[in-house]
């Protein structure tokens, strides 16, 4: 009985106080967040300020792991290496999405979902074979070699198509376009068109109306692209390792050998916390200094 009243008492105090139910709402999500990503990385980072000797585990505290990581020479160039390669895929995969975007949005009067359909069925196989469909297309006897000898454009077959730090970025743009097209589309069909009605009746022309109002209000969407597009290429590293070759090996490459081929887990470890706080601060800083940019121009 006693425990029934109580049942009663924190039911009542849930349905009047909303700050609780909240809470009660968001507890599932919060426990299944805080096991399946907080603890992994709670871990990866304790493993970071540890140290291996052979097959022994040392786990007194220790910066020895990031004086080796940001030590090494080596391991600066692939950070760098990395950070560029997913900032040229990050532009190139925007510039390349925004038209798309646009057309569906402002030039599609019916059936745009039939139209967003089309645009992302290249997407619905697997990654792993959009890599290998591009290892295809540029490879030394792929469609690209071929299609020239057979136009007579070329002699022998080309060999810097593949296995480059531009083939990564042309994978990576290509496997990534969809998560670029749809935040880009969302942002431009929220523009209440009357803006650009009034626009020009005023006097702006298309290409006035365009940097004036449709640029400055799809930039939330355009952001949330690069960011979603920015953040897991620099970690990839399936595609610099099919299509890459050893100019374009990426640092997710020599933590993923850390971890599964030397079995130095503190220094993989280290790796990974490095790059991800290099790309969370890149990534902070570059937000705020486009929003400064806009509001200044404002």
């Amino acid at each position: 009985m006693a425990k029934a009243t109580d049942d009663e008492t924190i039911t009542a105090f849930l349905r009047r106080s909303e700050p609780a139910r909240g809470v009660a709402l968001l507890t599932p999500t919060m426990v299944v967040m805080g096991t399946a990503l907080a603890a992994p990385l709670v871990l990866l980072a304790l493993y970071s300020f540890w140290s291996q000797y052979g097959l022994t585990l040392d786990t007194s505290f220790t910066l020895d792991q990031y004086t080796h990581a940001f030590g090494r020479v080596s391991y600066r160039s692939l950070f760098y290496r990395s950070l560029a390669i997913s900032s040229i895929v990050t532009l190139v995969t925007v510039v390349l999405a925004y038209p798309m975007a646009y057309f569906v949005a402002f030039k599609v009067e019916k059936s745009k979902f039939i139209w967003l359909i089309l645009l992302t069925i290249p997407f619905w196989t697997s990654y792993l074979l959009r890599v290998f469909a591009w290892k295809v297309i540029l490879g030394y006897n792929g469609v690209i070699n071929s299609g020239l000898m057979k136009l007579g454009l070329i002699h022998e077959p080309l060999q810097f198509l593949l296995y480059n730090p531009t083939a990564v970025v042309v994978t990576l743009a290509h496997a990534w376009a969809a998560f670029a097209i749809l935040p880009i589309y969302v942002s431009l069909e929220k523009i209440d068109r009357s803006l650009l009605e009034a626009a020009a009746d005023l006097g702006d022309n298309a290409v006035r109306r365009f940097l004036r109002i449709t640029l400055p209000l799809s930039l939330p969407g355009v952001l949330g692209a690069a960011v979603l597009i920015f953040v897991p290429t620099t970690g990839d590293y399936v595609t610099p390792s099919l299509v890459g070759g050893p100019k374009g090996v990426m640092i997710a490459n020599v933590i993923e050998v850390m971890f599964d081929k030397i079995g130095n887990w503190p220094l993989g470890a280290a790796l990974a916390m490095a790059s991800m706080a290099m790309v969370a601060i890149i990534t902070l800083v570059s937000v705020q200094a486009i929003r400064l940019a806009v509001a200044r121009s404002k």
